[in-house]
């Protein structure tokens, strides 16, 4: 299968002179089957440029997930132009929202609605179909197998893995690893800790052994310190992932809006020169435009 980061930007997309090498679209990634089965991860701006590509063959059927419905996952949806093509098949797979109690289809109307868009969700022509994802439970798409799990993030979020004749890929979305919320001496804390260390162990067992995995990585360690609770993760937390889970590649993504190119170069050349990797493993900071061929 072939993937392509077309969006590693986090929260706010920032085109301009400082973000070219790395890009300035917000999340979106694309996976194609050696069959030719199209699935894209999330919905951020830098899914608009893969819909125009996507029109050179019609009629089309794709299949998105969404990791969550935070705007920088969702926010190109108005944009993907399949969804205005009559023929075109495109099925949406995320979460119901237990907090507010709203299915995908509803949330991703409202981003719609005349206040917002000049054109209303229920006036696309494309054919468009709504699926809720449960965690662990695997969908068939085409010769692919994607299984959700669910991740630390402050809105219900899933990480997906891919599977297609013997290759595996891992997204996480957004995700922050879990942490002990009491302090050593609070009674509750060493009960709570079992509770994490059972949680990211989860983590770690589902995508042990991907070939390649794309992880959260916003902070660094330091600037981590005044940002938990914000759902993201740190270079080294995915580091640690990738190397508990003997993984075979780790792409950090999610790239702060105010980090420049050069600031994420500095940042890798930091990590290359710091960190001794397992054998076997390899890390590369994700790029806007980069293929990985599985």
């Amino acid at each position: 299968m072939l993937i392509t980061l077309r969006g590693v930007r986090g929260s706010i997309p920032v085109p301009g002179p400082n973000t070219v090498k790395y890009g300035g679209n917000t999340t979106c990634i694309s996976v194609t089957t050696d069959e030719g089965d199209q699935i894209i991860i999330d919905g951020g701006t830098g899914i608009r440029e893969y819909g125009m590509a996507q029109m050179a063959k019609l009629p089309l059927t794709c299949h998105i997930f969404l990791t969550h419905t935070h705007w920088d996952h969702i926010q190109g949806f108005p944009f993907y132009v399949p969804l205005f093509v009559p023929g075109n098949n495109i099925h949406f797979y995320g979460s119901f929202d237990p907090v507010y109690h709203k299915d995908l289809q509803t949330i991703l109307s409202q981003q719609m609605e005349y206040c917002y868009f000049p054109v209303r969700e229920s006036e696309l022509k494309a054919k468009i179909h709504y699926h809720r994802v449960k965690e662990y439970q695997p969908i068939t798409i085409g010769s692919a197998t994607v299984t959700p799990i669910l991740l630390n993030h402050p809105v219900l979020n899933h990480g997906y893995r891919i599977e297609s004749h013997g290759k595996s890929f891992f997204f996480t979305g957004d995700y922050e690893p879990a942490s002990n919320i009491y302090a050593e001496d609070d009674e509750e804390f060493e009960q709570y800790e079992d509770l994490i260390k059972e949680q990211n162990q989860g983590v770690v067992d589902f995508i042990r052994g991907v070939d390649v995995a794309v992880l959260d990585s916003q902070y660094t360690p330091e600037e981590y310190v005044s940002k938990v609770g914000w759902g993201h993760g740190t270079y080294r937390s995915a580091i640690a992932l990738a190397s508990d889970a003997e993984v075979g590649q780790v792409y950090f993504t999610h790239h702060d809006p105010m980090r420049t190119d050069a600031q994420l170069d500095e940042i890798f050349s930091k990590l290359q020169e710091s960190v001794s990797l397992p054998s076997g493993l390899s890390m590369a900071m994700a790029r806007e435009g980069v293929n990985i061929q599985l």
